[in-house]
């Protein structure tokens, strides 16, 4: 099944919902961070949830950036994401495994902690971009996205991330959902979602199955939804190597004729997708003579 999204409303207008599959986009993940299990669900759960926030709250070419720092050995995550269905992203400690949970799942409460800070930041193109913090509570993520909708935005929601890792770290299926709870919405129908949500199961059991976003928002909602419109989704990276020419260009002279005279070469690492990008001695002395 191919990666897609689907925005969707309640046939009583109670509920927007997005659902996503997304297994190729967070084995894209994988393969270029070369993540373990821990690390793969993790980063897994915070594009998804990266992916459903920016397109749920974007407009145009606004971005915004997810930052989780926990206190487990997978460290930080940083993820970024826009309008248009693409996300990026990358965990400090990509090479984490852990025995599973009480539960028998992967863990990622213990790969990412529980005490630290969930914070997102976004690019709407005014003076100063906007950011909302909060602490993490979970660790589960999913409850976390969940907790800063409420908390930050006012946004009532459900939030489901799953990712299923095969036994040879690469990524067996990946999705998720969020719903969020519009101002019509009334105690009953509020509780019969709560229902819902708690016999249905793991997003990424049903993506193995072959379920469709259409299908899995169908079970949650099995009186119906409208589709309000579908979109691919990708891990996509914008970095090149003119950009990093840039962020060279603003070091010291000092610094750059080190790496000519020293090194007699650069290369630039990309955090997102670990593209490597070399710069020779002829183009740093390229980059210093622009500078004039």
């Amino acid at each position: 099944m191919k990666d897609y999204l689907i925005k969707a409303i309640s046939k009583d207008k109670a509920f927007r919902i997005l659902a996503v599959s997304a297994t190729e986009l967070v084995s894209t993940a994988q393969q270029k961070h070369d993540t373990y299990s821990a690390s793969s669900a993790a980063l897994g759960r915070g594009l998804i949830g990266t992916l459903l926030l920016s397109t749920a709250t974007l407009k145009g070419d606004d971005t915004l950036t997810v930052r989780i720092q926990g206190d487990g050995p997978a460290g930080a995550m940083v993820m970024d994401g826009n309008a248009d269905g693409m996300v990026k992203g990358y965990i400090q400690n990509p090479h984490v495994h852990l025995p599973l949970n009480e539960k028998g799942k992967i863990d990622v409460k213990g790969a990412v902690g529980t005490n630290g800070m969930f914070s997102v930041t976004k690019d709407l193109h005014m003076k100063e971009p906007f950011t909302g913090q909060v602490p993490l509570i979970s660790g589960e993520l999913g409850e976390d996205f969940t907790y800063y909708l409420a908390k930050s935005e006012q946004i009532p929601s459900a939030v489901g991330l799953s990712c299923f890792v095969n036994p040879n770290n690469t990524i067996g299926a990946a999705g998720g959902f969020m719903i969020q709870v519009l101002p019509n919405a009334s105690e009953e129908s509020i509780a019969k979602l709560e229902d819902s949500l708690k016999q249905l199961p793991l997003v990424s059991k049903l993506v193995r199955e072959g379920k469709t976003p259409e299908e899995i928002t169908e079970m949650i909602f099995p009186e119906g939804v409208d589709i309000l419109d579908t979109m691919d989704v990708t891990f996509k990276c914008d970095c090149s190597k003119e950009r990093f020419e840039k962020s060279l260009a603003t070091l010291k002279k000092s610094e750059i004729e080190a790496m000519i005279e020293e090194d007699h070469g650069a290369e630039a690492v990309c955090k997102f997708c670990n593209a490597h990008y070399h710069y020779s001695e002829s183009d740093l002395k390229d980059i210093l003579a622009k500078r004039g």
